[in-house]
């Protein structure tokens, strides 16, 4: 018997194998699918993927043979990967000199071999793709070309396995930098929000106890000092709620109606007396994330009325449903928006430059964090909308 050699790129060879973290995994179905096929085509009783690994001949798949490893130095894949040609058959082992008292022949009667060289993109050569028979035999054209093509696609499965390995290293990297911006988010607009809530406070207070006392210069810089500090606060708060979102989506879904979420919207929405409000009346039971439903339709009822301008303001919320999807929609008669600015309203950050009654401008946060919400819930939103006469907010959401 004669050891195979150890590859000149040894080092190398092995950190691929070692790459597809494939080695002492269990069974895969994609794998043993492959060995039974080659099994059948060759018409050999066994086939396998192997990969050679430090000292061993590791076997991914296994059709026919009771071992899940045996020794790299009695191999026959270790003289296969050694190989120029694209297939090392060996007719009948007892009378190859490599392979004489080779425990495999002798207690396992591999009698004959055929194997495939895995060669990954970059070169190296991983393991095998092989069959044996117990008997002496040969392989025709076809049964070899099968067995070349067939270990194509063993590779390509390995590097799905890394793209996929790659794929999720780079999940876990975007949700642990996703946590600690929402953290540092959070404390910043916490931190910041207390000394702008004083800056107000003390603004207001300046101007009740020097009624009558302040020229026009000073109220124009004390209106601007609050109604800045104001526009700041709504950002902040903004951001926390768009941030705070993410912990809505963790909620379970359950049982309500829409009549409920509607009086429910309402009461934290619509304070206003001069707001007519109309909706669909439905007492049916519905499945949703009931926390995630009130915040979208307390942010669009709530620029409803901040953004109107009739008296009264007018607003029209409807439910209907379909096959897989609950349908929404929110239909005001306020300004209106231009037909240029509509698909980038969802955008964060992004505002029409628009004051609301009360003389402020958005943040670009509202609607950013509704159509995050919605398209979590595996909905859509979209808006319609004409100047001077008003908006309709249509969303749905996967029942």
């Amino acid at each position: 018997m004669i050891e195979p050699l150890t590859p000149k790129n040894e080092y190398e060879r092995q950190k691929a194998v070692e790459s597809y973290s494939i080695l002492d995994t269990l069974p895969e179905e994609s794998y043993d699918n492959i060995t039974e096929i080659v099994s059948y085509i060759t018409k050999a009783p066994i086939s396998l993927i192997t990969l050679l690994d430090n000292d061993r001949n590791y076997i991914k798949s296994n059709c026919g043979f009771p071992i899940s490893e045996s020794p790299r130095n009695i191999s026959f894949c270790g003289h296969a990967i050694n190989q120029k040609e694209k297939i090392m058959v060996v007719e009948d082992a007892r009378e190859d000199e490599r392979f004489i008292n080779n425990p495999l022949v002798e207690e396992h009667k591999a009698i004959f071999y055929a194997g495939v060289p895995l060669i990954n993109p970059q070169g190296y050569k991983l393991g095998t793709l092989c069959v044996y028979d117990h008997e002496p035999r040969q392989l025709n054209k076809t049964q070899k070309k099968a067995l070349i093509s067939m270990s194509k696609h063993v590779v390509n499965l390995f590097e799905q396995r890394l793209q996929n390995k790659a794929l999720e290293d780079i999940k876990k990297r975007l949700e642990k930098r996703n946590q600690e911006l929402n953290k540092f988010a959070s404390i910043v607009s916490h931190d910041l929000k207390s000394p702008i809530t004083n800056i107000i406070a003390l603004t207001e207070l300046l101007e009740d106890e020097n009624k009558g006392k302040l020229n026009d210069e000073s109220k124009t810089y004390l209106n601007y000092l609050k109604s800045s500090s104001t526009a700041l606060k709504d950002y902040i708060d903004g951001l926390l709620i768009y941030y705070k979102n993410d912990d809505l989506l963790e909620l379970n879904k359950e049982t309500t109606t829409f009549n409920d979420l509607i009086t429910k919207a309402t009461k934290i929405a619509i304070p206003e007396r001069d707001v007519i409000l109309k909706s669909t009346q439905s007492d049916k039971e519905i499945i949703v994330n009931k926390s995630v439903i009130l915040q979208i339709f307390v942010n669009l009822l709530t620029n409803a009325v901040k953004y109107g301008d009739k008296n009264p303001t007018e607003i029209f919320v409807e439910f209907s449903e379909s096959e897989k999807y609950y349908n929404f929609s929110v239909k005001d008669n306020g300004k209106g928006m231009p037909n240029n600015q509509l698909t980038s309203i969802f955008d964060l950050f992004t505002t029409l430059k628009v004051k609301d009654k009360h003389g402020n401008l958005g943040t670009g946060i509202g609607l950013a964090s509704v159509k995050k919400l919605v398209e979590h819930q595996g909905g859509s939103i979209s808006v319609n909308s004409t100047e001077g006469l008003g908006s309709i907010f249509s969303f749905t959401i996967e029942k």
